[in-house]
């Protein structure tokens, strides 16, 4: 029997205060690290993104940016198109409450965000929404992905039993039944992206990685020569 997705509505409201009590601004920064690379995108595919901070920025950032932004939970995209609408931007928003794992765009995007949301799902289907998505993308697209990850070295075990920590509190309030990291960097690489950018904090657990649908010259191309965050930190 396949069990209930998890239910986010149950943290929508605290999430943001719960982010702050466990890591403070550092989740947020982490969404936002690549924000300067997104300037002459058109059209955004943004899965799970929580209460829409990242959204919100975004559209702040890219004023001729449209998004589809697709969430389970209805009190996240409620809080979402409440920032949107404070910005200024809810016109060039749409929002689905859908399953990501199997939505289809209408508009093929050139730029899809994964903030903290491949962590949620299990490999085969991460494997999966890679295969059916990487082929929307044409040249020149981001895929925008930031998560937790094991650090190699001394810091391996601490991490391990803080990210397992964190699933387990998942799990007792939404549901959520994942409960390891899945392999992002194959499937995507499989898909014939490849990784342009990465950025790691707090000694490796936060990565945001920008990986790039085409070959990796082009790259200053599609952002109008500014790859001043484009370098491999």
């Amino acid at each position: 029997m396949t069990p209930p997705p998890p239910n986010f509505d149950r943290i929508a409201r605290p999430y943001r205060w719960l982010e702050y009590l466990t890591l403070g601004p550092i989740l947020q920064r982490t969404r936002t690290r690549h924000l300067g690379l997104l300037s002459h995108q058109k059209q955004a595919l943004i899965l799970g993104d929580g209460d829409g901070r990242f959204t919100a920025a975004l559209l702040s950032h890219n004023p001729t940016l449209h998004a589809d932004a697709v969430d389970l939970s209805r009190f996240m995209l409620a809080l979402l198109r409440r920032r949107a609408a404070a910005a200024g931007s809810e016109p060039r928003l749409q929002t689905h409450q859908a399953d990501a794992r199997t939505f289809i765009p209408i508009t093929p995007p050139d730029l899809i965000v994964t903030h903290f949301f491949l962590d949620c799902l299990t490999q085969p289907e991460v494997d999966a929404l890679i295969a059916r998505l990487a082929p929307l993308l044409a040249p020149g697209s981001l895929w925008l992905v930031s998560d937790f990850r094991i650090p190699s070295g001394p810091l391996r075990v601490p991490a391990r039993l803080y990210i397992r920590s964190l699933y387990l509190a998942f799990r007792l309030l939404t549901g959520l039944r994942v409960n390891r990291l899945p392999d992002h960097v194959t499937p995507l690489s499989r898909a014939g992206l490849r990784l342009v950018a990465s950025h790691t904090t707090l000694l490796g657990l936060l990565s945001s990685e920008v990986w790039f649908a085409g070959p990796p010259g082009n790259f200053s191309a599609v952002t109008n020569g500014d790859t001043s965050l484009s370098r491999a930190f």
